[in-house]
Order: C-alpha cells, then structure tokens, then sequence
C-alpha cells in the first residue's frame, strides 16, 4: 500500500533531477509494503533531530523486498534504517529510499548446534535474551549494543571486548539492483566497525553461533553488561551512542572519551546539542537541537582533540543525508 493510493506516479513524482536519481521507472502497483513520500525520521533515531527521507518503505516481507529494490532505477539512493541508533538524519532529509525492517523481519529462531537465526530488524537484546534462555553463550555482548541485527552485521557492531564477526557464521543480503545473496562471514572483509558490504546493501537475516552455556550464568552476564551501560552512559537522553572510535587496538592507548577529556570537551555545547558529563564519547541533544549543531558540536570536538593531542578522531556515528 502507499501513503496516498492512487496517487502514486512513480515516473513523475519520483524525488531528485536530472543530476540526482528520481525512485523508480516502474514501482510496483501491487507492493504489499508501507510506502511513504516525505515520511519524518526524527521520531525514529535517537537523537530526534533531521529531516525528512524522500520516501520511507516499510516492506511486508522479503519477497516484497526483492520486488521493490529491484523496480528502482539504477542509483537510486537506497539506506536501511533499523532502531535509529548510531545515527545523525541530516537536516535536509535523506535523498531516494529510507528502508526500515519490522516486524516480519524481526523474528530470533533457536537452530541446532547452538546456531541462532535472526531477521534483519531483530534488536541485539532480543537476540541475546533468546540466546540465554537456549541456553547459548557467547552472544551475551548483544545485550550492550543498541541497534538491530541488520545493522550491526554491516558494520561489525561490537561491545564489551567482542565483535559480530566472533559469532556471525552468514548473512543474506539483498544488494543494490535486487539480488538477494547469502554471504558467509569470510567474504565481509571485516575491520573495526566496517564490512566491505556495498553502500545500499540491506542484511535482511543472519546466523550466530555460540556455545552450550549454563542460562544462569548466561542472565548474570548480560545483567552485569546492562548495569554497567546504566552506570556509565547517558541511556536515558537524546543521544546515538558512542561517536567517535577508539584510535588504537591498544588496550594501554587512550580510548577516545579519555581524548575528549584531556581537550577539555566534556560539557562543551553548540546550540541545543552536548558533549555529555556522563560519558565524554556521547553527544546529547539537551531539546530541540538541530541536527547541524549535533554534527557541528562533533566536529569541534574533533578539531579540539587533534589541536591538543596531534589524534584526529574518526566518527563512528554515521552522517546521512543533506546538509
């Protein structure tokens, strides 16, 4: 279904020019999703700031996927959206399609040897929960990060002295064009917080495998990980996370919130957006800041920390859309 039936002109009401790709040539009239022009995303990140995205699709399942990927036109700027974490939506919105995975895409299923498959749009505690009840270890870290699984397999999510690539056995994956391919966790090139995933490829399921565990032991650890993300970040804020990434593999080197402490950052504001006292690594929207003075905040922090330190640091928050 779309936001307006029958309104719907793909060919003239697609978004873009002549120099940025419109959606499609040809979308689908029957497509069974939610499909949206000019659809807000501030109320679905974190920060609650940014922009609109051209056209939000919400599909009902992966064929639905498939069909509608495969309908856009060639450069169609296509972004996955999953709980909004880890993210700055520009002000200026985000051009071509915002894709966000619901419910038929959330699902967390109990294998055989100690393999756990999960959709796409599944969140990391769900999955880590499903886990400790099978009684299955090692994927107690997904308790700390705060995304979904379509996310964090993109990008190698990690938390608390692990990565998706200690525990991802494969993944599907609908590409750019619409082929949808398994791809094992050989093949994803995986570096600190980085897959070789192309731009606009969308993880719509994946595997973990763990090891036979005892549930309570599995409980107490993932209590002891949300206490201390309690303890020491500022959950309960208007924030996405940590955003710069450590500077060094060095367990001796200083993290990147230390860096942000020695240039005298905690605290530091721009307009309605915050350096958190909490935690030195998060940026807080204090209201109504915008997405530019979130972004901007970031960015003399940056400057700051390189000036003092000679460390310029890289973000690990991911910028999107238009200034």
């Amino acid at each position: 279904m779309t936001d307006q039936p029958g309104d719907f002109d793909p060919l003239h009401d697609a978004p873009g020019s002549e120099d940025e790709p419109g959606m499609a040539q040809d979308v689908p009239q029957d497509v069974r999703g939610k499909l949206t022009r000019d659809a807000p995303l501030d109320r679905l990140v974190w920060f609650k700031s940014g922009g609109p995205a051209d056209w939000l699709f919400e599909p009902a399942d992966l064929d639905d996927l498939v069909r509608f990927i495969s309908s856009l036109e060639e450069g169609t700027p296509v972004m996955a959206l999953g709980l909004g974490s880890n993210l700055i939506i520009r002000d200026g919105g985000v051009p071509g399609v915002v894709v966000r995975l619901g419910k038929p895409f959330s699902t967390v299923e109990v294998q055989r040897d100690n393999i756990i498959e999960c959709g796409g749009g599944a969140p990391g505690i769900l999955v880590a929960s499903t886990a400790r009840d099978a009684g299955i270890a090692g994927l107690e870290f997904l308790r700390g990060i705060p995304g979904t699984v379509g996310g964090f397999v993109k990008m190698n999510g990690g938390a608390y002295g692990r990565e998706v690539k200690d525990i991802l056995v494969d993944c599907d994956v609908v590409l750019p064009g619409g082929d949808c391919v398994n791809v094992p966790v050989s093949d994803l090139g995986y570096t600190y917080r980085h897959s070789n995933l192309p731009e606009g490829a969308i993880v719509v399921s994946a595997r973990f495998a763990g090891t036979k565990g005892d549930p309570k032991e599995i409980g107490a650890e993932m209590d002891r990980i949300a206490e201390q993300r309690e303890q020491s970040q500022p959950l309960r804020t208007k924030t996405g996370g940590s955003t710069f990434k450590n500077p060094s593999f060095d367990a001796n080197a200083a993290k990147a919130w230390q860096l942000v402490d020695e240039a005298g950052c905690r605290g530091l504001t721009m307009g309605g957006a915050k350096v958190s006292e909490k935690h030195a690594n998060f940026l807080v929207n204090t209201g109504n800041a915008t997405s530019a003075e979130i972004e901007g905040l970031g960015e003399e922090v940056r400057r700051r920390v390189a000036e003092k330190t000679g460390v310029m640091l890289e973000w690990e928050i991911k910028r999107v859309g238009r200034p």
